[in-house]
């Protein structure tokens, strides 16, 4: 996996000795000797990673990281502290300010790699949704400001699992105050819980003698639901082999024991931060999936995803799974409604309809707002006196209960007429919609109000199927 690093320190040899280790793995290398430029060439090149020494002048690295973490434009990009401090307290205050981890001078060389392919991987995810989202912002079905420091206050849901109960309860004490902690001192016991309930992020022990953490991890990176949930691992830090592993199988971070206290909740707080700013991303491409096929004004589905759903019915008929019809319904007389009475009349008319509509149908019938004040249902598994009763009573229910049309308008009796059609073999869904379409001008015709059904012999569409 290639990807831009852009490496910032004011020591040349260091910078030197940094590309020539990367571009011999074939990566591209942008290089800065000093803060204020590194935010620059960030801002304006975009990299997959920055590698960033904490000791420098004019601005050190957790200045700079904290300026890259506050910009919307690069606070995505994943920062490595390079440093030749050792203390705590510093690992400490760059988790703090946004850092994704930290290497130690001099660098070796596997551990260099290895984080630098793990959070290539993440950084390849967050880079696909977010330019999903992008595409969802500028049709405008995103309106909200996303980032990447939102909502790390809020309780999360965290599975501890340690082999030694003393130790795992240490653990949790540490998080309880702030966290929904699961205790586990058993995989099987754990792998159960992860299928049972969501969590946001899984701590584990990967030094344990009764068990092979490394095997479960694996085994969580592999399965749909455990695919996107962070996991933090306990190693010991002389165990190098074992940390390239962790964070090659898909590891998101590792601890190193023994545990402090600070840097803990620092770590779990860096891993929850990331995660929720993937949720909330993953939550605006359903925004904008959902938006892609709803109409905004009634909230039934639109024509794109109801000729869909009609494909799939023929699709299944033409299988011989079960039979399906279709209903075009349309409001009676409605330009009268919006010449009488507005447009925002109108509105109102049509949502309740709408929810009329879903209240009729079967909950596998698939309602859909043509256009204007024409509605569509997809019914699966309806013969036609099937969908003529269901019209009828949709009908009835028209009928019976005035419409609502604003506080200042009072109500109106107001009335629908539909034609239902069944599917047939050799139908296409244009088709099938104009055989509809002609049921609902015969009830038109035949004075409005009431429900016509065609013959099921397929119609050749405009296309000429």
């Amino acid at each position: 996996m290639s990807g831009r690093i852009l490496v910032v320190d004011d020591i040349a040899p260091n910078v030197r000795l940094l590309k020539a280790k990367l571009e011999a793995e074939y990566y591209d290398v942008l290089s800065a000797d000093n803060g204020p430029d590194a935010i620059e060439i960030a801002r304006q090149s975009v990299p997959d990673l920055i590698l960033l020494d904490v000791m420098m002048p004019q601005m050190d690295g957790y200045e700079v990281c904290t300026h890259l973490k506050n910009d919307p434009l690069t606070r995505h990009i994943p920062v490595v502290m390079v440093t030749a401090l050792d203390q705590q307290e510093d690992r400490v205050r760059g988790l703090e300010v946004g850092a994704d981890d930290f290497l130690s001078k001099p660098i070796d060389d596997v551990a260099l790699f290895a984080r630098v392919r793990s959070l290539l991987r993440l950084k390849l995810v967050m880079d696909e949704l977010r330019q999903r989202e992008a595409s969802g912002r500028a049709l405008g079905a995103i309106n909200d400001h996303l980032t990447c420091f939102s909502d790390t206050k809020a309780p999360a849901d965290i599975l501890i699992l340690e082999e030694d109960q003393q130790r795992g309860e240490r653990l949790a004490r540490k998080l309880h105050d702030q966290h929904n902690i699961t205790l586990s001192f058993d995989p099987r016991e754990a792998a159960a819980k992860l299928n049972e309930k969501s969590f946001d992020l899984l701590v584990i022990n990967l030094v344990a003698r009764g068990f092979d953490g490394l095997r479960l991890c694996a085994r969580i990176r592999s399965s749909e639901t455990g695919r996107a949930m962070p996991i933090l691992a306990l190693v010991d830090p002389d165990n190098r082999e074992k940390i390239v592993r962790a964070l090659d199988v898909g590891v998101n971070d590792v601890l190193l024991r023994p545990v402090d206290a600070n840097e803990f909740t620092a770590r779990v707080k860096t891993q929850l931060r990331c995660k929720r700013y993937a949720d909330t991303l993953r939550q605006s491409l359903d925004t904008t999936f959902e938006m892609s096929v709803t109409d905004q004004l009634t909230g039934l589905h639109n024509r794109r995803f109801m000729q869909a759903r009609l494909e799939d019915a023929l699709t299944r008929l033409e299988h011989g799974v079960e039979p399906a019809s279709v209903m075009m319904a349309d409001m009676d007389f409605f330009k009268r409604v919006n010449d009488k009475w507005g447009h925002d009349a109108g509105d109102r008319v049509l949502q309740e309809l709408a929810r009329r509509l879903k209240a009729n149908m079967r909950a596998v019938d698939i309602t859909c707002r043509y256009g204007g004040e024409e509605f569509v249902v997809v019914m699966p598994g309806a013969d036609i006196d099937a969908a003529l009763q269901a019209a009828e009573r949709l009908r009835a229910s028209v009928e019976a209960e005035r419409f609502d049309l604003g506080s200042e308008q009072g109500s109106a009796p107001l009335t629908i007429s539909a034609g239902i059609t069944e599917l047939c073999e050799g139908d296409t869904h244009q088709s099938a919609l104009i055989r509809a379409d002609q049921a609902l001008y015969e009830a038109k015709e035949a004075g409005r109000n009431c429900v016509r059904r065609t013959k099921t012999t397929p119609a050749r569409s405009a296309t000429g199927a």
